[in-house]
Parts: structure tokens; sequence; C-alpha cells
């Protein structure tokens, strides 16, 4: 099944983000458009910006949350066509394919996927967008495209051991074992403690026929 993360895991990953990022971002759009209607100016368009785009969000979220989904499409349209490259749309197109996937429409969502895919800020979301896409491809049937797509990041910094396990699942659904066997090697190997399921990873193993030492356990 295609896992689920709630909003407050979307939303650290664009806390960590800006935290990393947001003062060389704001110094280039400074730069940008000072020029033209000065720093003043730009901070406040900025500001009402993204007032509207949370705005918009929330409606949205809200109306999700009472089952609302063809009202809740109105305001995701909006955050799609006038604040795409915004975070907000972003992490409304991942509520979104929840949303779809809970409602028996898979198909909705692999476009919701595809959208945070190209447009996703910051750029974890693109990579957390792609991993959630390879499985509900694989769960759809489709292993080949979704090991593709999978195949297809190249950003990985903290998400390796996730990317490797999804790959692993994939390899070991198309039958080819010793490369799933590698993968969740390196899943386990890159696995940071506290995160991720450890003794799944190894029960994966085990059914394939490999059978390795818990170090947790172990020490």
């Amino acid at each position: 099944m295609v896992e689920i993360y709630d909003a407050h895991e979307q939303g650290e990953i664009v806390k960590k983000w800006l935290l990393q990022n947001g003062s060389a971002i704001v110094m280039g759009l400074v730069l940008a458009f000072g020029g033209l209607f000065g720093f003043k100016q730009w901070q406040n368009w900025q500001d009402t910006k993204g007032q509207k785009s949370f705005s918009e969000f929330e409606v949205m979220n809200e109306r999700l949350g009472e089952g609302q989904l063809d009202t809740a499409m109105d305001n995701f349209q909006i955050l799609q066509d006038d604040y795409a490259k915004t975070p907000y749309a972003s992490l409304a197109a991942l509520q979104m394919a929840r949303a779809r996937i809970e409602s028996n429409q898979p198909e909705l969502a692999i476009n919701h996927y595809r959208f945070v895919m190209e447009n996703g800020k910051p750029v974890g979301l693109r990579v957390v967008a792609r991993e959630r896409l390879a499985r509900l491809l694989l769960d759809q049937g489709q292993a080949e495209e979704a090991l593709s797509t999978i195949n297809g990041e190249q950003q990985l910094s903290g998400y390796e051991s996730r990317y490797a396990e999804t790959r692993g699942d994939i390899l070991a659904a198309l039958g080819r074992n010793d490369d799933a066997i590698a993968a969740y090697q390196e899943a386990l190997a890159t696995l940071e403690e506290g995160l991720g399921d450890r003794a799944l990873l190894l029960l994966k193993l085990e059914s394939l026929g490999v059978v390795e030492e818990d170090e947790a356990t172990a020490s």
C-alpha cells in the first residue's frame, strides 16, 4: 500500500528546507525584483501572495476533512493555476492525492504526484512525491514504470533508506531477488536511528532467504 504521511511531516519538510535555503532565496528574489518596484513593494506583494495561497490551502483542507472532495477541488485548482510554485500548492497536491487514494481514485492521485514532481517546492516535497508515486504504481501492477520512477531522482539527501526500500519492493515484485536483496541491505545501511522500520526490512530480507543479524538488538 502507498504510505500516507500527515500534514505535520510535510510541514517539517518545508521548514527544514526553508532553514537551509531561505536566506539565499530571499536575496535572489530581492535582486531580481528590486529594480522593478523596490524591496518594500516586493515584500508586500510576497506577503499578500503567501497569505492568499495559505488561505486557499486551509480552506481546501477543511473541505477535505468534511468529506467535500469535489468542493475542495475548487481551492486546489486555484492553487495550481495561480500559486503553482509555492509550497502550499505542493502540500495541497499531496493532500489531494491522499484523498483520491482513500476515495479509490488512484489514477487521479497519480496526476497529483506528478504535479508535485514537476512544480514542487521545496525540493524535498518532490522527492516525497516521487517515492509515493512509485509505490502507487507498484500497487497498480505497473512495476516497470514504478522502477523507472524511483530511479529517476538524484537528490536523495535524507531519503536514501526510504528510496532503497521502495526500490527493493519493486525489484522483488519483478522477481529480481538478488537486486532486491541488495536494495534492502542498502536501506538497512542508510537507515537513520529512530526512523523507518528496521524489523520490517529484516523480515523482507528473510523472505528472500537472507538472515542478517540485527545490530540494534545484538548490541
